[in-house]
């Protein structure tokens, strides 16, 4: 998307560099304003109301089961109160790219909106550790100030107490993810254990801990412009339609700071610079729509604030497509929202379908490979099969295999006293069998058997498969 008209001086120069590197090569640390307004308090409410839920997210258990669960380690999943199997991969990935497809949508209708209001990265470090920073050193030229200052007792106080606080919330936010893995029951019993009997999970907790603590008291803007590959993909995605945090420059330019008797005519941006000094990344958002902004809507709730103190209309910062500013124009929907649109349907509609039609017990039977036909003796001869039963419940089943056709044939289990297969909740059980069939009755050297599945007294499947016979000796009598 081309902002050039949106820059007084005709250049673009700016998108040479990003904001976070100065001319000498070194880090441009950001000292963000404390932001305030109307949409700060929505955002924040919106934000505290997500970070209410991701920690309530473990501990709530729908019949004594996670409603969440992501242990990657077991492959045992279980999203919104439905536990998941690695055979269904294909599902889960139909899932995630309906996700992906929906993120896209997103942005290409509303911009990087996800990024300032919904990221788990910028709700955490705007809505509690820039907090906590603002209430410890204080607003952004106090920070600068304190910063340059030398090292004395108050500096080294303020510092050290900062630093303590970051890595006690990172130890915790990381006990958090953690209990999405694990579960929240395995989390307890780690804490009332002691960290000496499960050393090896203090360790990766240990990990996560620093690791969130960099990324929160160091890395920061930086895993939004640099890391993130969402953000570097956004100007694929945007266009000329997409509603973004943009700058009105038809109206804003040019610039100019009011002073009484001055007869020279100036747009309504007075360049005081506060949208720049809210900026979390450092940017300004006059030059256009840039690689760095997250549309975190700081710089709107600054600017209606100093157009509101010198009586002119609101809004010279606000979200708007740059068909509109040039324009002047309404928001219209574009083509490629509308083939997104449709295709998210497509794919929500698939995935509810898959989801509700997936099988709650799921039954494999393969003849055992690289195995012939077993002569029983004179009169049978048998086929040894191989079974998986899955139970994707949180009920206990008592699973059956039945013979439905060849009448004739008989199923006799191996290792196993019981005719059924008794399944825990959410468990799986293997095991073999043989089907012995009498000799006379083998018309085939491929014959076609069939099965029924039964789970506690009800029908659930029928299987086929094949059984191999010895047809030339019965052909000779």
């Amino acid at each position: 998307m081309s902002h050039h008209e949106a820059i007084p001086e005709g250049t673009d120069k700016f998108r040479d560099t990003i904001s976070l590197i100065d001319n000498s090569g070194e880090r441009n640390w950001v000292y963000a304003k404390k932001p305030k307004g109307k949409l700060h308090t929505a955002r924040s409410f919106f934000g505290y109301s997500l970070i209410f839920f991701l920690f309530l997210g473990p501990f709530i258990k729908i019949n004594g089961h996670p409603f969440i669960l992501l242990d990657i380690l077991s492959r045992k999943f279980i999203l919104f109160g439905f536990p998941f199997w690695p055979q269904d991969l294909p599902l889960l990935g139909l899932i995630l790219i309906t996700g992906v497809v929906a993120v896209i949508l997103f942005t290409v209708m509303f911009g990087r909106l996800w990024c300032g209001w919904s990221c788990p990265q910028t709700v955490f470090m705007e809505l509690f550790f820039r907090k906590i920073e603002f209430m410890i050193e204080g607003d952004f030229n106090e920070q600068k100030k304190l910063d340059a200052s030398p090292w004395t007792t108050e500096k080294i106080f303020k510092k050290t107490l900062k630093h303590i606080i970051f890595y006690t919330l990172s130890v915790f936010i990381a006990n958090i993810f953690l209990a999405y893995i694990i579960g929240a029951d395995e989390l307890l019993k780690l804490i009332t254990d002691g960290p000496i009997v499960h050393w090896g999970q203090l360790l990766s907790l240990i990990i996560f801990s620093t690791v969130f603590y960099f990324v929160f008291a160091k890395f920061r803007e930086i895993i939004c412009i640099v890391v993130c590959p969402y953000g570097r993909l956004q100007g694929l995605m945007l266009d000329n339609n997409s509603l973004v945090v943009a700058y009105d420059f038809v109206r804003g330019e040019p610039r100019g700071a009011i002073r009484k008797n001055e007869t020279t005519q100036h747009g309504d941006c007075i360049d005081c610079k506060r949208c720049v000094q809210v900026c979390p990344t450092g940017i300004d958002i006059r030059n256009g729509t840039q690689l760095e902004c997250v549309n975190c809507t700081a710089c709107i709730d600054e600017c209606n604030d100093v157009m509101t103190k010198i009586k002119r209309p609101n809004g010279l910062v606000r979200f708007a497509s740059q068909e509109q500013i040039v324009n002047g124009t309404q928001h219209a929907v574009s083509f490629r929202s509308v083939a997104y649109v449709a295709i998210l349907f497509v794919l929500i509609g698939a995935s509810v379908y898959f989801v509700s039609t997936r099988k709650d017990i799921s039954t494999a039977i393969l003849r055992t490979p690289g195995m012939l036909y077993q002569e029983q003796d004179s009169l049978h001869v048998s086929n040894m099969y191989n079974f998986d039963v899955i139970n994707k419940t949180f009920t206990e089943q008592q699973i059956d295999i039945k013979i439905v056709e060849p009448i004739a044939a008989e199923l006799k289990m191996v290792d196993r006293k019981l005719s059924h297969i008794q399944l825990g909740e959410d468990s799986l059980a293997k095991g073999s069998f043989f089907i012995i069939l009498p000799r006379d009755k083998i018309i085939s050297n491929n014959s076609e058997i069939k099965f029924q599945i039964w789970s506690n007294g009800v029908l659930i499947d029928e299987l086929k498969t094949n059984f191999i016979g010895p047809v030339k000796l019965n052909s000779t009598k």
